[in-house]
């Protein structure tokens, strides 16, 4: 079959000659119809490895080692179901999946055994991996095999490629549960790339206040906009922590989202919140940065991170675009072939990234 491999930064290869994954008893076999690339893939090729395991060094749950095969935002159709599932399915209404659904695959790996796991946080597994950067296959090949328990079907009003979007939403879904928001709200989100504007897209449906975004970049504060928030603040120009007190009448909002992982946004959030405020970190930080801790000491702010999420996240957000009120079409702003993927989507990404929230790769297998 067709996959896209990785064998090391700046070298993807698509290679048509790889075998095709035998669906186990546990597992679903899907065929991959839309796959989103990902700041986190972009990250692997453009910089250096960090998710996808060394040569030399095989990952402690699937025990490959690069080439692997990438892609770990998708959606496709149901080919195969392995024969120990039962009745078991993350089905809408309870229907256990069957051959010819359509899907989106929840892509984290966990070992069920450490003692994370065994309380249910599964993103925080002591050997947790990714399909699509840790081996065991990927959404950028013609087939993939997934545990039954990751593959969630798509409402008939859910488009497949709108289905490759749920992993990236559930990221900002799973980041604003546990940020003990509260309706009314007032909320800052610092950053709108694709995780900061997904973020934008879901709090309408936990019916915050005010949307403040922080963004420097005109294409992405006009993205910004379109998806829901109401106040914009362009830290190049403005003082975020001072406007944010005039948006809120002198105080500033309850709850601030980092999704661009810089200095200067992990300053302007823990100064921003008000007293008894929380900040919600998801950007992944490539360094160490100063920070004083007295600004969250003070007034007695909460600072956390947000890793991932559980799969109880990935169905809450397919209900959510099932009722409308998460609506994201417009977040894919390009479709391009498997065979362009280095050259219209990740260089794209590299040289064009405020042109871009999520460059969508089409299978061409056709909606169904």
């Amino acid at each position: 079959m067709r996959a896209l491999r990785y064998y090391a930064p700046q070298d993807l290869r698509l290679d048509t000659d790889v075998p095709e994954p035998q669906c186990q008893p546990h597992q679903i076999k899907v065929r991959p119809a839309y796959i989103g690339i990902c700041g986190t893939d972009l990250h692997e090729y453009h910089h250096a490895q960090n998710l996808i395991p060394l040569p030399g060094n095989p990952h402690p749950l699937t025990g490959d080692t690069p080439p692997v095969v990438i892609g770990h935002e998708f959606s496709g159709i149901v080919v195969e179901v392995g024969d120990k599932v039962g009745a078991f399915g993350n089905g809408t209404a309870g229907e256990m999946i069957r051959p010819g659904d359509r899907v989106a695959v929840q892509p984290t790996l966990y070992c069920r055994e450490c003692v994370p796991c065994r309380q249910g946080h599964t993103n925080c597994c002591t050997r947790n991996g990714f399909l699509g950067l840790s081996g065991r296959g990927g959404g950028l090949a013609d087939y993939v095999c997934a545990d039954a328990d990751a593959v969630f079907k798509l409402p008939d009003s859910v488009p497949l490629e709108v289905g490759a979007l749920v992993e990236p939403l559930t990221v900002a879904w799973h980041a604003i549960s546990i940020s003990n928001i509260k309706p009314g709200d007032n909320v800052l989100v610092l950053g709108t790339g694709p995780i900061g504007l997904a973020v934008i897209q879901c709090l309408p449906s936990f019916g915050v206040g005010k949307i403040i975004a922080a963004e420097m970049a005109g294409e992405r504060q006009v993205f910004a906009q379109k998806y829901g928030a109401t106040h914009l603040i362009d830290p190049a120009k403005e003082d975020v922590v001072a406007r944010c007190l005039e948006f809120g009448g002198g105080y500033g909002p309850e709850i601030a989202f980092d999704c661009a992982g810089v200095e200067k946004s992990l300053d302007a959030a823990t100064r921003a919140v008000r007293a008894k405020g929380t900040v919600v970190n998801l950007a992944i930080w490539h360094g160490k940065v100063g920070f004083d801790p007295n600004s969250l000491v003070f007034h007695e702010k909460n600072y956390k991170g947000s890793l991932c999420f559980l799969p109880s996240d990935f169905g809450k957000v397919i209900e959510a675009l099932e009722k409308g009120t998460i609506k994201p079409q417009e977040m894919i702003t390009r479709k391009i072939a498997l065979d362009r993927v280095v050259e219209d989507g990740f260089e794209a990404l590299i040289h064009e990234k405020d042109k871009h929230v999520k460059i969508m790769i089409d299978m061409g297998i056709g909606e169904k």
